[in-house]
């Protein structure tokens, strides 16, 4: 019997309800217990979601389930970042992540877009690649013309493998071949087109995959080797764009001079990301700070999102060269106008999201209640994080704010005890100096003296 993930775990977890507003002023103010009560309050969580915030515990029966070899556990802080409005609906959103200033940063720029309406998304339906790759032909061109004229046999072979993903307007949508050249020879790469709903998709696309290679054998005269999913999502991309007033762009919320300031100092950053490969490397880490740890909130395969997103930097811009994920520039009424561009590979069926604790009671947060929904809310978180770091840069310089946030982590490096980690924050602080190990350790000798 084949098996297929999707066959058994079609429906999505069910939905909670919808945040009226995720602004929460003073959210950053509350204790982690005062956060959690407001969060089910407004998100109408259940006591199994805020159980497990709290414990940040995953049993051992469920981890030895997981993966191999288990011998223990690891826990990450959970953030939740506020002021998001993703087409016109409002998102709170974890981050599972542990770099100071990263969920801060996400909340500021989020909330400075707000007077146009917050982020607007245009998603690709969620298709994903199955690759097939084929060796020892006889000519790969003739091969390749006439895998394309079984298209309609090869797309049946594929569909009869997953009736249900069918059923839920999902399956095998089209059929692509393509020859390379390669130091072991001529090669055939047959490509399925599978739309996956709302799965990521690799247990599916893979069965198809394996399911169809005898058939594209005979075909072809060849031998298959390969049949895997290519994390090279190219036609399931997440699109996101916001517009940013000088005014929101300034430090009061009120000054669009300075604000004009800002947005030029951001397109130069940006600029520069765009023509160096040396730059564009850190400024795309920015970027994944805020998806990759939405991802591993919800449950995804965060490398497989990485992955395709790193390579989409270097495949899919119109340099042919690893760029930018963003694009940023000024509309003509002095306005600075973001957008981000990548694959989105996410699911809300199978894998970690159906059994880990954690997971379901983050995506419960969000809300989303379709794969479309959750890619674009990473992808918006993506393209704020993106803008707090060259906001950043372009301003007082990106150790600023991250220093000031690192500050109790260094006291307790430092080994202040946690009833002194606030005072030698305090002391470092109200210095004005620059913050260093240096400064931390004087500021704790001085709280001991």
């Amino acid at each position: 019997m084949i098996f297929s993930a999707s066959l058994t775990t079609l429906s999505p977890l069910p939905p909670t309800m919808p945040i009226e507003d995720s602004r929460m002023p003073g959210f950053h103010r509350l204790t982690p217990k005062e956060r959690r009560e407001k969060l089910a309050e407004v998100a109408g969580l259940t006591k199994e979601h805020v159980d497990a915030w709290e414990s940040g515990m995953l049993e051992m029966g469920i981890a030895d389930r997981m993966i191999e070899n288990v011998v223990g556990t690891y826990s990450l802080p959970i953030g939740v970042a506020t002021n998001f409005v993703i087409d016109d609906k409002h998102y709170a959103i974890p981050f599972v992540v542990e770099e100071a200033s990263v969920v801060a940063a996400a909340s500021n720029m989020a909330k400075r877009c707000l007077k146009n309406g917050g982020f607007r998304s245009k998603n690709d339906d969620p298709v994903m690649i199955g690759q097939i790759q084929v060796v020892g032909m006889e000519n790969v061109d003739d091969g390749r013309s006439s895998v394309l004229s079984s298209r309609d046999e090869i797309i049946e072979i594929c569909n009869e493998v997953d009736p249900i993903l069918v059923k839920f307007g999902g399956g095998c949508k089209d059929i692509e071949a393509r020859p390379i050249k390669t130091n072991s020879g001529d090669m055939l790469i047959v490509h399925i087109l599978v739309d996956c709903r709302d799965a990521m998709g690799a247990n599916a696309v893979n069965t198809m995959a394996e399911t169809v290679a005898p058939k594209i054998e005979e075909l072809t005269g060849g031998t298959v080797i390969l049949r895997i999913i290519s994390n090279l999502a190219v036609h399931r991309l997440a699109r996101i764009s916001a517009t940013f007033t000088p005014e929101e762009m300034s430090d009061n919320g009120k000054d669009p001079q300075q604000g004009s300031e800002v947005i030029n100092g951001v397109i130069q950053a940006y600029h520069f990301a765009a023509a160096d490969p040396f730059r564009a490397t850190t400024h795309n880490k920015g970027i994944m700070n805020a998806i990759s740890s939405v991802a591993i909130a919800c449950g995804q395969d965060w490398r497989a999102i990485e992955s395709g997103a790193h390579a989409y930097a270097a495949f899919g811009n119109k340099n042919s060269t690893y760029g930018s994920m963003t694009e940023w520039s000024m509309d003509e009424e002095g306005n600075l106008v973001g957008s981000i561009e990548l694959p989105m590979a996410v699911g809300l069926v199978g894998g970690a999201i159906r059994i880990h604790p954690g997971a379901k009671a983050n995506v419960a947060l969000l809300g989303v209640e379709t794969a479309d929904e959750l890619g674009k809310v990473m992808a918006s978180a993506g393209l704020a994080q993106n803008l707090g770091a060259l906001r950043a840069l372009a301003t007082v310089g990106i150790q600023a704010g991250h220093m000031k946030l690192h500050l109790q982590n260094m006291a307790a490096a430092a080994g202040a005890d946690e009833d002194e980690i606030e005072q030698v924050s305090k002391i470092v602080r109200s210095s004005g100096e620059r913050i260093t190990m240096a400064a931390v350790v004087a500021a704790l000798e001085s709280v001991r003296s």
